[in-house]
């Protein structure tokens, strides 16, 4: 009796014919996940290796200077009632973003369930909580350019400071800015019912079908995260 399975698989064809037809079977890797999906985890993927960098540079510019590194308790502290409170407006911005995690993956379920309503109220929520943290991130920004820290110069200590935080913490605040934008667009979409109609437009691809949703908590997740890592090194070391 004749094995099947065997008969049934193909040789690759010789030359560069036979090499792209082995790369282009990776296709079944995603066949039935949406297109937006799989280039969500792709792009986050790639930004990984970007703070990756970033964080790796800022250990590597900490550990390599001769002068005395900023003591992050004084610089990020703030004077509330004349009393110098240390990483207050830090611990209030953590704990926003995270709620936004828990507000957004509360989104993305309610999508799943069709629930159209609370799930752009939960998006509206998100997106504010988002935007708010943006607000503080500028707020903290603007305490620190009146106090004189520069990417060039930094009166608390170690010049690289400066440079190395501008750069890491303003590259994360433009990643939720951009998060904020997409997630007042969904909001919209998703209240006027635009994935339960079926109306072409931008975002919208079949009925019934709230990928995106859950697309934009991948991303937001993401920017979570990564802000876990960035307390950790600037805040808390």
């Amino acid at each position: 009796m004749s094995d099947t399975s065997t008969t049934s698989i193909k040789p690759l064809p010789d030359g560069m014919e036979g090499l792209t037809h082995d790369w282009a079977s990776d296709q079944r890797a995603f066949k039935g996940v949406p297109w937006g999906k799989a280039m969500m985890w792709i792009f986050l993927l790639s930004d990984t290796f970007i703070f990756s960098c970033f964080l790796i540079s800022y250990m590597t510019a900490r550990w390599s200077t001769v002068v005395p590194w900023p003591n992050s308790s004084e610089v990020f502290a703030l004077t509330v009632g004349g009393v110098s409170v240390p990483l207050l407006l830090i611990a209030i911005m953590t704990f926003i973003l995270i709620t936004s995690s828990g507000t957004m993956a509360m989104a993305v379920r309610s999508g799943y369930q069709k629930k159209r309503k609370q799930t752009a109220i939960l998006l509206l929520v998100t997106a504010i909580l988002g935007a708010s943290f943006v607000g503080m991130q500028a707020f903290e920004w603007t305490k620190l350019i009146m106090e004189g820290v520069r990417p060039w110069e930094n009166p608390f200590g170690a010049p690289q400071f400066g440079s190395v935080f501008f750069m890491v913490t303003g590259f994360h605040g433009f990643h939720v800015s951009i998060g904020v934008i997409f997630l007042f667009i969904n909001v919209k979409k998703v209240w006027r019912g635009d994935y339960d109609s079926g109306k072409r437009g931008f975002f919208t691809w079949q009925k019934g079908r709230y990928e995106i949703v859950e697309t934009l908590g991948l991303y937001w997740h993401f920017v979570d995260l990564v802000w876990v890592f960035i307390f950790a090194f600037f805040y808390l070391w």
